[in-house]
């Protein structure tokens, strides 16, 4: 193992000799790839572009996200600037596990959707160059191996492909569901997500795993069911808010591009204040540490939130004369 980590960190420091100049383009590259990045861009493809593109996209980042987390648990390993600080250079700071990359699995989970949905020559090229680049951005960072890329293109093309697959015949059995049946489906599939990475959890907390001393100091916050739990709650949410807003009619993301805008950030400003005022809410209710409780209350919070994106807001839109219900 020590070889190979080894030769990992020889090609850290090949990317990085390359000279410091690249870390901002780097930074930018590494950025189409951040989650935060995708979860600016679920709304606005759900709310303004299409909503059933939207809506895939949503739910393959949070599928790729629980994925993502159960394997680093599993794996729990290093990250290069941890394992031989002496050599590489940390352009930034990672808390989580290093393998697999979550950045090059939700690039190519998400970007191979568009270019899918999308259906054209160049937005396939686009994908994969994009995917590319953000995978070798990881690398010259210093906070993941090549084994940590090449995994995390592994199962982002798995997950693209299962998800290609499966939609339309889970989709077409689901609408046979009832609205509590439709909510309860959606509740399971949350459950789903959370219990990826709640059984590797589990076994690092009953074993009493303890990372090495060399880089315990980076991984302060390795050990973590936050990002499970946020993506299952949010995908609970997210499925629960359609099967109502479709209840409702529907809606319709078309229309001129004022209106599109207008959505836009009247949606964003609705999850900021969801996001803000429940964490300050149950931030005085129980500080955000790895417990039950805690979990809990994120759960709730970002289960709002996906009801927020998918139902709350576009309900809201059609009210106010910003959309219209769908077929109309």
């Amino acid at each position: 193992m020590e070889n190979f980590l080894n030769f990992g960190i020889t090609i850290n420091v090949f990317f990085q000799n390359l000279g410091s100049w690249l870390k901002t383009p780097m930074d930018l590259f590494s950025f189409l790839g951040n989650e935060y990045f995708f979860l600016f861009l679920l709304p606005a493809l759900y709310w303004s572009v299409d909503a059933a593109i939207g809506l895939r996209v949503g739910f393959i980042l949070l599928l790729s996200t629980s994925v993502n987390d159960a394997f680093k648990l599993a794996l729990h390993g290093p990250r290069p600037y941890w394992y031989n600080p002496g050599e590489v250079i940390a352009y930034a700071d990672e808390t989580s596990f290093g393998v697999p990359s979550g950045h090059s699995q939700n690039s190519a989970a998400i970007w191979g959707m568009l270019a899918a949905l999308l259906r054209k020559g160049w937005a396939w090229a686009a994908a994969v160059a994009i995917v590319v680049i953000v995978g070798i951005s990881r690398l010259y960072l210093g906070v993941h191996f090549i084994h940590d890329v090449l995994l995390g293109w592994l199962l982002g093309g798995l997950l693209l492909w299962a998800t290609l697959y499966f939609w339309k015949p889970v989709a077409a059995w689901v609408k046979t569901f009832s609205l509590g049946q439709q909510v309860l489906a959606a509740f399971l599939a949350g459950l789903v997500l959370i219990l990826f990475p709640l059984i590797p959890f589990l076994g690092l907390k009953f074993t009493g795993w303890q990372a090495p001393e060399v880089w315990a100091q980076y991984a302060t916050e390795a050990v973590s069911m936050s990002g499970g739990i946020t993506a299952g709650a949010t995908l609970f949410g997210l499925l629960a808010g359609l099967a109502w807003i479709n209840r409702q009619g529907g809606f319709c993301a078309d229309g001129p591009v004022w209106k599109r805008v207008v959505r836009f950030l009247f949606g964003v400003v609705g999850v900021l204040v969801f996001y803000l005022g429940l964490k300050i809410l149950f931030e005085g209710i129980a500080p955000e540490t790895e417990a039950l409780l805690p979990y809990f209350l994120r759960f709730v919070r970002y289960a709002v939130i996906g009801f927020w994106v998918s139902a709350g807001a576009p309900w809201l839109f059609v009210k106010m004369k910003l959309a219209d219900k769908a077929g109309k």
